[in-house]
């Protein structure tokens, strides 16, 4: 797990971070099939099996996996279905595509930030709406940082600032340790000024806000 959502992890109340830490791990589960997958036709076989694992688990189903023991323990109990876990899938298939990405890996990464963040703000006792703008900036800032491509890294990135203004000027406090990722995001798009990495995410955590263009 990065350095970013382990801090954000950590600043969670104690009582979620299991499970917080469960649908992080999941996310990288396909991220991993991304990073490894040379055809997209067997990347998108892989992906598959695991929307359907996820599916067999509202059904009772487990397997030995350990990622899909962990959703099993910490997610289903708190109202989390397997059923809405899979959609996961439908974010990250179309990274599996060659390069250039357009608009279609920047709508997959949009859906798979709202579903993390919409998920991790029910966790935290917040209506998803709260927080699904910051998730689908800080997917599109991921997506870049983790892309091997110049030119599909910049369309990313302007789709990214185009994110940063859909969210809102003040983030509510109890999702404030799963939005800080997204004001981490917003800053990285436009690095420097007077707060620093560090200082941004201490300003979100005591205000909620989310650094613009500058």
């Amino acid at each position: 797990m990065d350095p970013d959502r382990l801090t954000a992890l950590e600043a969670a109340p104690p009582r979620v971070r299991p499970a917080l830490s469960a649908l992080w791990d999941l996310d990288l589960a396909f991220a991993d099939i991304v990073a490894t997958t040379s055809q997209p036709a067997l990347g998108a076989i892989r992906m598959a099996w695991w929307r359907e694992r996820l599916e067999d688990l509202d059904a009772g189903s487990t397997r030995a996996e350990p990622r899909l023991q962990e959703v099993a323990a910490e997610l289903l109990p708190r109202g989390v279905t397997g059923a809405e876990l899979s959609h996961l899938e439908e974010g990250w298939l179309p990274l599996l595509e060659p390069f250039p990405w357009g608009e279609t890996a920047a709508q997959g990464l949009r859906q798979r930030g709202r579903l993390l963040f919409g998920i991790g703000a029910r966790l935290l006792g917040a209506e998803p709406s709260e927080a699904e703008a910051a998730g689908a900036l800080w997917s599109l800032v991921d997506g870049a940082t983790h892309c091997s491509d110049t030119d599909s890294r910049g369309f990313l990135c302007s789709q990214a600032r185009l994110a940063v203004k859909e969210i809102q000027d003040k983030m509510p406090a109890n999702v404030r340790p799963l939005t800080v990722l997204g004001a981490l995001a917003a800053y990285d798009l436009h690095p420097g000024g007077r707060l620093g990495r560090v200082g941004v995410a201490l300003a979100h955590r005591l205000r909620g806000t989310i650094p613009h263009s500058r």
